[in-house]
């Protein structure tokens, strides 16, 4: 299974996110997402699953949760905007994978047994970050991620 990775989108979904998305089996957007069309778009590749970001505050938003846990068969999926604002243990409720966003910094690292990962910015470049999305590859219990770089920094 193949798992796209977004966030901070803030309203431009760039073709290029959409052609590293194209054939996902489930996509994860990780909040900042900056307008509704954006997950209509996404939506239409691969079923969707969003958390709100701090940017997030137009009434079309408001219904969309801050917090999402998923799982693909025994693996526990949990998504939030900000890592800083984590409101549960992984490891103690089971989760092997954080998705996050907000810093617009691709980053993945693995403590206690759990991978977070935060696929970095896909929309409005922020400062010299490169712009980029994510992925998970899924096989049983095992998590391969990859970042990759849409648009290296200038």
């Amino acid at each position: 299974m193949r798992v796209g990775l977004i966030s901070d989108t803030h309203g431009l979904l760039r073709p290029e996110a959409l052609r590293f998305l194209s054939g996902c089996d489930h996509i994860v957007h990780g909040g900042d997402i900056g307008k509704p069309e954006i997950l209509e778009h996404l939506a239409q590749i691969a079923p969707l699953t969003v958390v709100r970001g701090n940017n997030d505050r137009e009434g079309w938003a408001t219904a969309i949760p801050v917090s999402a846990t998923l799982r693909f068969g025994e693996l526990a999926l949990y998504a939030i905007h900000d890592l800083k604002e984590l409101d549960i243990d992984p490891v103690a409720a089971g989760v092997r994978v954080v998705v996050s966003g907000h810093s617009h910094k691709p980053a993945c690292s693995e403590r206690a047994g759990v991978l977070y990962i935060n696929p970095g910015s896909a929309g409005r470049r922020r400062f010299s970050l490169p712009i980029s999305c994510a992925e998970l590859v899924i096989e049983g219990d095992v998590v391969k991620p990859r970042i990759v770089t849409l648009i290296t920094a200038t």
